[in-house]
């Protein structure tokens, strides 16, 4: 039986590294995990990971920082624009007054029946804090965020979509849509598979912004990373994904911490089909209790560690 088991991270493209790591680190409170690079291109580019306390799959953020690179994006419809975070049930004044106690602006809206606070990130992307009950998942306790505030992990993944008929579509031929489609005004929302927390899709009709940019550019949501599980199982959700038609689909690839299909649904938002394997892991390189501390690279770049460091701007953690 193929399944997805929720979500595995969300990988955005910032502006500046340090701005990014004080948003997350000082702001937020989230655990700094890893610190290392973009295994892509040829140009040194930070990649920077963040988590909930144990690191959880459904908890991580990464981020690349492009301002260095002077590459920015565009926000625009069809394309994944909300990173939706769960914060424990009735944090949520809390959360206004912190953010507003470090110069965060914040709005209190109502999605679907329940309170939620809108704000961004440094570079302008759009965050949305998201109360969630009987969540097991276990925050980070830093910089003032004690663990009945700290953020849980993952909530999922809002897109703005010319046509969500096309992404409902998508997710139930292919990618695993569990119970209905619910409906609020210009927003639809649906679960993918079966875990109780952290594989929210919502999609917001969007046809007044222009399309938004799909490539490495500051200020834009990249991708978003289910967890496949096993190696096994990745492997049977990508043909049956390729057997319902949607065969654009990237070779695997190894990232040293999880293995990676990429696949880009109909709404625009690139979807990861990650697998954390038995020889990765963030302590596949570090220790648990000492990892963000040390510069990780993998094998292949290991010769040239001088002249990547030399290349990346200082940052402080």
């Amino acid at each position: 039986m193929t399944y997805i088991n929720g979500s595995h991270h969300v990988t955005l493209s910032v502006a500046g590294a340090q701005e990014d790591v004080d948003f997350h680190t000082k702001i937020l409170g989230m655990r700094f995990i890893k610190k290392t690079v973009l295994y892509d291109g040829s140009k040194p580019v930070y990649h920077l990971y963040y988590s909930n306390a144990n690191g959880d799959p459904s908890s991580v953020i990464t981020t690349f920082p492009w301002k260095q690179a002077n590459l920015y994006g565009s926000r625009g419809t069809n394309q994944a624009r909300e990173v939706l975070l769960a914060v424990p049930h009735g944090s949520l004044d809390w959360w206004a007054k912190r953010l507003a106690d470090h110069e965060v602006d914040s709005t209190s809206v109502e999605v679907f029946g329940a309170r939620r606070l809108e704000f961004a990130h440094p570079s302008g992307i759009e965050y949305q804090l998201i109360e969630s009950d009987d969540d097991p998942r276990v925050g980070h306790e830093a910089a003032g965020v004690t663990r009945e505030h700290a953020v849980h992990g993952i909530h999922g993944i809002g897109i703005h979509v010319y046509d969500q008929d096309r992404s409902v579509d998508f997710g139930q031929e292919a990618f695993f849509l569990a119970g209905d489609v619910e409906e609020q005004g210009d927003l639809a929302r649906f679960r993918v598979g079966d875990a109780k927390h952290g594989n929210w899709v919502e999609l917001r009709g969007n046809r007044t912004d222009d399309q938004g940019t799909w490539r490495f550019g500051a200020g834009t949501y990249h991708h978003f990373a289910w967890n496949l599980g096993s190696l096994e199982n990745q492997e049977q959700v990508k043909f049956e994904i390729e057997g319902a038609g949607y065969t654009d689909i990237s070779e695997l690839k190894d990232r040293t911490y999880f293995k990676s299909h990429y696949v880009r649904m109909p709404g625009g938002a690139l979807f990861e089909l990650a697998v954390t394997h038995n020889e990765g892991g963030w302590d596949c390189d570090e220790s648990p209790e000492e990892l963000g501390q040390a510069f990780m690279l993998p094998p292949q770049f290991e010769s040239e560690r001088s002249s990547i460091m030399s290349q990346l701007e200082p940052i402080e953690v």
